[in-house]
């Protein structure tokens, strides 16, 4: 499947040359606008791999829309900006961009660009699933450390009998050893 991109650049030439230039190397623009407020429009409806984003637009500004789409990790960010100062590159990073390019741009300068970009934002999402992921075994952990726990008092299990029994009993109820230390923390669910 090609990549989607949507592009958000104030200037219908550039946006148009953008456009062309994605187009000819095989990605799939899905998405133009001249506006930052419809920008974050567009990549909510059509769920894009990249935003291009220029700085300076009207309705809101790049910074602003790249802080809006990478902050609920909708797409990548790559700003599109006139502008090289500093301040501004560091504002753009802040906002949750993965590159930057200066126009006037190249064509190969461009799509390095989008694909470091987009090489950023698969490694970020990654890190994220795998720090939920971590969350929840961590808390799973907890909840049947816990039952276990309340089994052993109440019940006078062994550590191991309480841990078959929540596990016996999730693969039984075809449930997760969470929910069913849920149900032995709430007393919902005990071994007799």
């Amino acid at each position: 499947m090609p990549t989607r991109v949507v592009i958000a650049e104030d200037e219908a030439i550039i946006r148009l040359d953008l456009k062309e230039t994605l187009e000819e190397e095989g990605y799939d623009v899905v998405g133009e606008t001249g506006r930052g407020d419809e920008a974050v429009q567009l990549v909510k409806e059509h769920e894009p791999d990249i935003a291009i984003l220029d700085i300076k637009m009207p309705g809101l500004d790049g910074l602003s829309a790249a802080r809006e789409i990478a902050g609920e990790r909708r797409a990548a960010v790559l700003i599109l900006t006139a502008f090289s100062q500093r301040d501004l590159i560091e504002q753009a990073r802040d906002a949750g961009a993965l590159a930057y390019l200066v126009k006037p741009f190249q064509r190969s300068e461009l799509i390095p660009a989008v694909e470091v970009a987009l090489g950023r934002f698969k490694e970020m999402k990654a890190l994220a699933e795998q720090a939920q992921t971590l969350e929840e075994q961590l808390e799973t952990r907890k909840i049947v450390d816990r039952a276990k726990g309340k089994l052993m008092d109440e019940f006078k299990l062994s550590e191991n009998d309480a841990f078959g029994f929540i596990q016996k009993t999730a693969m039984r109820e075809r449930m997760t050893m969470k929910a069913i230390g849920e149900k032995v923390i709430a007393g919902d669910l005990t071994p007799q």
